[in-house]
């Protein structure tokens, strides 16, 4: 996770309310390395390790282990980001989840390209999924993402919109708290983190700030993407790119380097500056993405291929056996024996 960051206004708002909770702030910025003067700027950028660093710090000092459930619970989006900003100043729920699905990378960037949200209709019910990657690795942010996202708007919403979560981590020691901070059915060890909707929830008015001030947001989070995307290391923009033409099994430099503005040759060399080729790039993004489809069961073995560009099942179970050690069918197996 070294390439990606959070705000200093997320990380910062963390801190906060964790002092507020009874943890020493010094000890605490010390414990999770945070020099306190670079939170001044609430849209200047921190490695996201320091962000699990301090959320694993503060659920110790404060004694809680349901700290993120809390966290979410308590302080809206709107006070850490101008991404909550944009979406309490947008007409609708609908339009306050598209900015959400544009702007999320703001406040916080996860594994996986593309957006981290989306929306599905399973068996005729409106979901809300995080599709972030290998969320069990740090299961406190699906904690405090759905929480904050069911809490929130409860302050002005006419009635729940949220009627079932999932988790795809076990159920932790505080599970009660969950039922009690959803207000609603939770499930884990689910083979997806994802928030049933009310069907009606997309039209009910958001509103919170006048439309001059949700066109001023977005100019300023436009700049602010740019900015973020400036930043970014040649080979987390490569994966951005290669990430959602991965299943057509064609991807090749030329394409990505036109996309980034450059020749092939320039790609090249500032990939071996960071150490890295393109082929070692894509070969990584297929693992990746192949061990995330399997371990979801949401896709057959063959459809795992093609996901990942292999035209033929042979072809990606000698390319999974390279990458681990085992055949696909093994590590499907192994996840449902979980």
């Amino acid at each position: 996770m070294s390439d990606l960051t959070a705000s200093a206004g997320l990380v910062r708002g963390l801190l906060d309310f964790a002092v507020g909770r009874g943890a020493d702030r010094s000890a605490l910025a010390t414990a999770a390395g945070i020099d306190e003067r670079a939170l001044e700027d609430a849209d200047s950028r921190l490695p996201f390790d320091i962000y699990i660093a301090l959320m694993r710090h503060a659920s110790a000092l404060c004694g809680d282990p349901a700290l993120a459930l809390h966290y979410g619970e308590s302080v809206d989006m709107s006070e850490v980001s101008i991404v909550g900003l944009i979406m309490n100043a947008s007409e609708t729920m609908a339009e306050a989840f598209a900015q959400l699905q544009r702007f999320s990378q703001l406040a916080l960037e996860v594994e996986g390209a593309g957006e981290r949200f989306g929306v599905v209709i399973r068996d005729g019910a409106l979901w809300i999924v995080d599709q972030r990657l290998n969320p069990n690795d740090f299961p406190q942010l699906s904690e405090v993402t759905f929480s904050r996202l069911a809490c929130g708007p409860r302050r002005f919403l006419p009635q729940s919109h949220i009627l079932e979560v999932h988790f795809t981590h076990p159920a932790p020691s505080y599970r009660a708290e969950y039922e009690r901070v959803f207000a609603c059915d939770v499930f884990f060890d689910s083979d997806w983190n994802a928030m049933r909707m009310h069907p009606e929830a997309p039209t009910w008015r958001v509103a919170l700030q006048p439309r001059y001030v949700f066109g001023v947001l977005t100019e300023r989070a436009d700049l602010l993407l740019r900015q973020l995307d400036d930043r970014r290391t040649t080979r987390a923009r490569v994966e951005g790119l290669i990430l959602p033409m991965l299943h057509k099994g064609d991807v090749n430099a030329e394409t990505i380097a036109g996309a980034m503005g450059f020749s092939r040759q320039t790609l090249f060399r500032r990939l071996r500056d960071e150490g890295v080729t393109f082929e070692q790039i894509l070969d990584d993004l297929r693992h990746r993405m192949a061990l995330h489809y399997l371990r979801g069961e949401r896709a057959s073995i063959n459809e795992v291929a093609y996901l990942v560009g292999f035209s033929d099942r042979a072809s990606f179970s000698r390319a999974f056996k390279r990458w681990t050690g085992r055949n696909p069918g093994e590590v499907r197996a192994e996840r449902r024996r979980i």
